[in-house]
Parts: structure tokens; C-alpha cells; sequence
């Protein structure tokens, strides 16, 4: 619930109402908590919280529970029962449905969600890989190649056929770009098949998000994004890593505001420990660089993950604004977890921190917003407020029949295949082919004609050698039977002639 104040209405306990201040909410926040203890149900109060603000959300969907936010609240007796107790109507509380828009990369659950390959870039496109140092090192340089030579990679197919084209003229370009081994582009192409296997190629092509789509309200209220992320939890690095490259482009993208009143979009990354897990050097101090400055472009991240320990001190510190659910310390390890935990908060001398965590029942958390000045409140031991929602998933006909009638999926359900590297390298070698069977043939025709030639003047030899023996035998006919013959005739002629 949000006030004239420019305070949301988060949690309540005993002794007072503990508020988020909207001007600190773009301060980044984070959502800790064992499974089942109530962190999924915080995620939508504060969803919807910040839709009363006015301000759109983007929060991915990995049980499915949050599409409830689209019906009107009160399908549950215990959040009925809290409303009552806590007097929460006399406060402003009513259940209500809030705007949502749905989306899903497979495009089963809302509407599309794309990315180009160009868009991806080669350090995310790495990670999703899982390439090596080299290997990265000469994705980038495919890319390089890509730009210099101006072909568009827009899906999977256009840099398989640019990595087919860099392989087969490597030598070519090694003296300008560096080395290019055949066993690198041999793993970027494996790699690619992988992600094909996945269905991750669904997520690579046109149209391509335009982030406008996301920054929507509907009347006073903003527009709650929810990225349908069940199936694509399947494969938690292409999850993770298209959850950054989101990050990433509103940080490239998005305009600086300064200090604003109030966030123009806050972000929720569910599983948060996923995008740490094995991330490189570079990747980690790309995410600490995009925390530590997109709030200036009044974006508000929240990292929802299980202890505080999954975030790196280096990201952990920028979160200003924290709601720690129940943690259970029954191993050595869990008993560390909480101590880390109850650390990262502004000591309470009403309870000990650290006891408390272990305490919390479902729906308890401890919690410590910003307040006016940037300074971290003490921590305070709450309720958080039910949703006004409901609880739970939307009714699975709902749903589509509310997917399918958004604007925003019929402008993306049908993909656009326009002319880049895939088309533009292969009719380059169609050209070059056809260049080939040209020379090849002219080649074959000069060779025919040489032949030719060949058979010619050799005949000519045969029929020289014939002309000559036959001159030879005429001329030895001549001479030794013609021209006795015509003696002898002569003689016979002349003796007849002296008779008479």
C-alpha cells in the first residue's frame, strides 16, 4: 500500500508499520529465506506494491505462483485471517487484481521474449557456452570479423555459418585479427548444438525486445512483467544468463534520471545464486558495474536467492533494502549461513539477531529498508502484508486467453527472418562456387581445344608421312618399272617401224 508520504506499506509488527521509501527503492534490494518460508508471497507484495507506486515490475516466474497477481486476492483463509487481525482495511488494504503482462521465450506462456546474437554479445554468449579463455577470446574475434565485414548475427544459424566461414579462411585472417585455431571454432560450434538442444535458439532472433514494452502502466498503476521461467529453469544458464543480458541492456539503453522520486522500473532476479555460480572474473565485475550504477537510471534491482552469502560482498554492499525470511541452522554450514545473515543487518537491541532468523515462522521476516537519507533502519522483526492478489498460479485458460489478447504478443509472436550473415555468406559461396565450375570449365574447354590441336597436327604428320612414301614408291616405280617399260615399248616401236 502506498501513501501521500511516498512510503509503501510493507510489514507490520507490534509496535509499528515498517515502510519502504519509494525515493530509496531504486537503492537495490535483496530477498533471502529457506524454501517454503514465504519468500515467493514477499516478492508479489512488493510487486504489487510498486505497481500502486505506479512504477513497472519485471520478475521472473520460476514456480509459476506469481501469474495469481492478475486475479483478485482472498483465496485463502490465513491471509483472510491476517487482513482481519492487523485491521489492514482501515489502512487502505483491498484485494484487487493488477495489470500483468506475460512473457515467455518459448512463447507457450506469453509473449515471446527475443534477443539477437549481436544483441547477446560475446562475453554473456561465453558464459552461456561455457567456453575457456581461448576459446572466448576467439568468439570475440568472430564478432569483430562480423562487424568489419557488416554481417548482421541475429540468430544461431547466422553465427554458425559465420564460424563456418572463419574456419575455412583462417589463414586469412589470422595476420589482422590473431590467431584463429580450428579446435576453438570446433567448441563454439558444439556449443551451439547444445544450445540448440535446449530450445535456446527460440530465444535469439527478430523482433527483438524493444524495452519500451516494459515500462508500461495501465492507468496509475504499473504494469506487472512476469517472464514465465518453469521450463527455462531446465537450463539454469541460459536463465541466468538472459536475466543479465536484461540487466545489461537497461543499462546500456535506458536514460540517466538522477534521484528520482520513485523507481521507473524495478527488476526481481528469483534464484539470484545461479548467476554467481562459476561466473568468470569478467561476468562478475559486469554485474557489479551494472548494480553499483543503474539505479542512476532509476532502475531498482532485487536478488531473491536463500542466504546473503549466495551474493559476492562486492554486490551484496549495494543492496540497501533487505527482507530475511526464516533460515534453519541444523548443519555446521547452515549455522555459519545464519551468522552471515543476521551480520548483514543493522543490529536491533529489542532481540538477537542471529536467534531470530532461526525463529521466524512462514510469512516472518525480519526486515531493514533505507530510510529518507539513505541510512539502513534498524532491523525490525514483522509481518510482511498478504498480497491483494491472489495467491498461487492463474487458472491455466485465464491465462492464455489473457496472453493472446495482448497487443504486445501478437506484435511478437511472429518472428521476422530479414537478410544477415547466414543469407549473405551463403550466397557468397554460391557466388564463389559458381566462379569455380566458370574457371573449371573454361579450363576444360581450353584443355579440349589443346587436345584438338594436338590430334590435329599429329594427323597432319600421318598424312605428311603418307604423301611422302607415297612420292617415294611412285618415284622407285617410276624407275624401275616405268621408265623400262617405256624403253622397251620405244625399242619394239622403232624395230617394227624399220621392217615395213
Amino acid at each position: 500500500m502506498f501513501d501521500n508520504e511516498k512510503r509503501a506499506f510493507i510489514a507490520i509488527s507490534p509496535e509499528e508499520e515498517v515502510c519502504l521509501v519509494s525515493k530509496m527503492a531504486n537503492r537495490h534490494g535483496l530477498i533471502t529465506g529457506a524454501t517454503g518460508t514465504g519468500k515467493t508471497v514477499t516478492l508479489q507484495t512488493l510487486a504489487e506494491t510498486f505497481s500502486e507506486m505506479g512504477v513497472p515490475v519485471f520478475a521472473s516466474d520460476v514456480k509459476g505462483d506469481l501469474s495469481g497477481v492478475a486475479a483478485v486476492g482472498g483465496n485463502k483463509e490465513s491471509v483472510t485471517q491476517r487482513v482481519e487481525s492487523y485491521k489492514l482495511a482501515d489502512k487502505g488494504f483491498k484485494f484487487q487484481a493488477f495489470p500483468v503482462q506475460f512473457w515467455d521465450v518459448f512463447g507457450e506462456q506469453g509473449a515471446p521474449i527475443r534477443a539477437t546474437v549481436a544483441d547477446m554479445g560475446p562475453l554473456l554468449l561465453s558464459r552461456l557456452l561455457s567456453l575457456n579463455d581461448t576459446q572466448s577470446a576467439v568468439l570475440t574475434i568472430i564478432f569483430k570479423i562480423a562487424k568489419d565485414e557488416s554481417l548482421a548475427i541475429i540468430d544461431l544459424k547466422d553465427l554458425q555459418k559465420l564460424l563456418e566461414y572463419v574456419g575455412n579462411n583462417a589463414n586469412r585472417f589470422t595476420t589482422s585479427y590473431g590467431n584463429i585455431s580450428t579446435a576453438s571454432i570446433g567448441a563454439i560450434q558444439r556449443g551451439l548444438i547444445a544450445l540448440e538442444h535446449d530450445g535456446a535458439d527460440k530465444f535469439f532472433g527478430e523482433p527483438n525486445l524493444n524495452l519500451d514494452d516494459l515500462i508500461q502502466t495501465v492507468g496509475e498503476k504499473g504494469v506487472i512483467n512476469i517472464l514465465a521461467s518453469d521450463k527455462l529453469m531446465n537450463s539454469p544458464r541460459v536463465y541466468t544468463t538472459f536475466l543479465m543480458w536484461l540487466m545489461t541492456k537497461l543499462f546500456e539503453v535506458m536514460p540517466e534520471v538522477g534521484d528520482p522520486d520513485k523507481p521507473k522500473l524495478v527488476f526481481f532476479f528469483d534464484e539470484a545464486h545461479l548467476l554467481f555460480t562459476d561466473a568468470p572474473k569478467a561476468l562478475l565485475e559486469k554485474i557489479e558495474q551494472v548494480v553499483r550504477l543503474i539505479r542512476s537510471k532509476g532502475i531498482g534491482i532485487y536478488f531473491i536467492s536463500q542466504t546473503p552469502a549466495d551474493i559476492p560482498d562486492s554486490v551484496l554492499g549495494q543492496l540497501g533494502n533487505r527482507v530475511q525470511h526464516a533460515l534453519r541452522a541444523y548443519t555446521p554450514k547452515d549455522q555459519k549461513a545464519v551468522k552471515v545473515a543476521a551480520q548483514t543487518f543493522r543490529a536491533n537491541p529489542k532481540f538477537d539477531t542471529e536467534q531470530a532468523i532461526s525463529d521466524l515462522g512462514t510469512g516472518e521476516a525480519l526486515v531493514s529498508f533505507l530510510d529518507e537519507k539513505g541510512r539502513p533502519a534498524m532491523v525490525e522483526r514483522t509481518y510482511i502484508l498478504p498480497p491483494e492478489g491472489q495467491i498461487g498460479p492463474l487458472d491455466a485458460t485465464v491465462r492464455t486467453k489473457m496472453t493472446e489478447s495482448s497487443l504486445l504478443y501478437r506484435h511478437y509472436a511472429q518472428t521476422i527472418d530479414r537478410e544477415s550473415a547466414y543469407e549473405i555468406l551463403t550466397e557468397r559461396l554460391q557466388g564463389a562456387l559458381s566462379e569455380k565450375e566458370q574457371a573449371t570449365q573454361a579450363k576444360a574447354q581450353a584443355q579440349a581445344q589443346k587436345e584438338a590441336e594436338k590430334v590435329q597436327r599429329e594427323q597432319a604428320k600421318v598424312d605428311q608421312k603418307k604423301a611422302t612414301e607415297n612420292k617415294r614408291f611412285w618415284s622407285k616405280m617410276a624407275t624401275t618399272v616405268f621408265v623400262p617399260l617405256a624403253k622397251q615399248v620405244v625399242s619394239t616401236f622403232v624395230k617394227g617401224s624399220k621392217k615395213r
